[in-house]
């Protein structure tokens, strides 16, 4: 099946079977227990062969985290910290690699070296059948891919896309002030929907709460932004700035500032 919306659109590829990730039993939500396909192996690596390090992210409980390379993938488990699963191509690495929590779907972004997979394709992949169940393209570069077990989002420049799981129906579009870093984040619990991101002006965090319906704007900063979190169920936000010198929380519901954090020296921002 393929989706070719309005010029500004991404391209939509799936194959006819695209798989929720809540129907995969090793899945991890935040109420389930620790199993999943990464972390009942018990694998016998070889480093003889290094790989350029291309990107780190953790999944959605901090329990483990994925590291993309010129070769492929990597997954590591963080308590008992070691190296869990990998899987290397001989065509390039990936970019991004973006976890759902334990379970086998992952979200890739392929490295500028990738042969088969540009930077400007996010594609679904389903480990478990080692194989694409999924694709969208766009015509820039992904700056960042962030996943739940109901949505796939997608960070452009200056543009994010909202994606349903099951079929990659196209939701949302969000405008951003000029975001290379890929700032974004998602809640966790399924009775929330809430998402962070930078606004049209500087310092400014735009916070969507779809089950509610309800966009809010918060001035977290003068500079640019250079981090934000939201916690598991999207009521707090922690933000930092390009500035280095403070960290802010703020109440997602009605916009106020609940704490700032003073560092006397400035935090190195790269």
């Amino acid at each position: 099946m393929t989706i070719l919306s309005s010029p500004m659109s991404s391209v939509v590829s799936t194959s006819q079977e695209v798989l929720s990730p809540v129907g995969f039993g090793s899945c991890r939500s935040p109420t389930a227990g620790v199993s999943g396909p990464f972390g009942h192996s018990e694998p016998d690596f070889n480093d003889n062969d290094e790989a350029e390090l291309f990107s780190v992210s953790w999944n959605q409980d901090y329990g483990c985290f994925a590291a993309g390379t010129s070769r492929g993938f990597r997954i590591y488990n963080c308590d008992p910290f070691k190296e869990t699963f990998r899987r290397d191509l001989k065509n390039g690495g990936f970019g991004i690699v973006e976890m759902l929590f334990r379970c086998n779907i992952l979200a890739l972004v392929g490295g500028k070296a990738n042969a088969q997979y540009p930077p400007n394709k996010v594609i679904i992949w389903d480990d478990h059948q080692s194989r694409c169940i999924g694709e969208l393209s766009f015509r820039s570069d992904v700056r960042a891919v962030k996943l739940r077990q109901d949505r796939v989002v997608v960070i452009l420049e200056h543009k994010i896309y909202v994606y349903n799981f099951m079929d990659l129906k196209l939701l949302h579009q969000i405008e951003t002030l000029a975001n290379p870093r890929g700032l974004c984040c998602l809640s966790h619990h399924l009775n929330t929907s809430v998402l962070a991101c930078p606004g049209l002006r500087r310092g400014q965090v735009r916070v969507e709460h779809f089950g509610l319906n309800m966009t809010k704007l918060i001035k977290a900063h003068d500079s640019q932004l250079s981090c934000l979190t939201l916690t598991m169920d999207g009521l707090l936000l922690a933000t930092a700035s390009t500035r280095g010198t403070l960290i802010r929380i703020f109440n997602t519901m009605d916009g106020t500032q609940l704490q700032e954090v003073l560092f006397q020296h400035q935090i190195p921002v790269f």
